[in-house]
């Protein structure tokens, strides 16, 4: 049974697209979200534990820009994540007052299920589209995003 068109309020009749984005960032986040609070994480926890499981004893600011999360979401995630005992954020020896960020035993461990959830998560995702499609839209998105990315500022925000 194909599923029922969603009906697009009229306000963002002009816009087809960005709404269909919008109503799957918002469903997908919520799955994750779910899928995630069953290991005790909250989102965005699990980003930055991919980006220490590949390179650990990265900087605050080194992660900050590699997971795109703003400085304040960064840093209370890290904080539940130390108070959890999934890492351990202790000054640089070149500046104290540069936080470098490392995985605990626990944090390591991690691996493997984060792994195992972002499986899960693509199956479920890609569950109703051909590899085609999947792969067609991987690429689309990867599109929009730098279209949206690379966008010129309006002259008011410029200047």
């Amino acid at each position: 049974m194909p599923t029922p068109e969603p009906r697009i309020p009229t306000t963002a009749g002009a816009g087809p697209m960005s709404y269909a984005i919008f109503q799957l960032a918002r469903a997908h986040r919520a799955y994750a979200a779910a899928m995630l609070r069953e290991m005790d994480l909250h989102p965005g926890q699990e980003l930055l534990l991919m980006q220490l499981l590949d390179r650990d004893g990265q900087t605050q600011s080194e992660l900050l820009g590699s997971v795109g999360l703003d400085h304040s979401t960064v840093s209370k995630s890290l904080r539940r994540m130390q108070d959890a005992g999934l890492l351990v954020r202790e000054p640089a020896a070149h500046d104290r007052r540069v936080m470098v960020v490392h995985l605990t035993d626990k944090g390591r461990a991690m691996r493997e299920p984060i792994a195992a959830l972002w499986r899960a998560l693509e199956e479920t995702t890609a569950r109703n589209l051909s590899e085609r499609q999947a792969e067609s839209f991987v690429e689309t998105a990867y599109a929009i995003t730098e279209a949206i990315s690379s966008r010129a500022l309006p002259e008011e925000e410029s200047a």
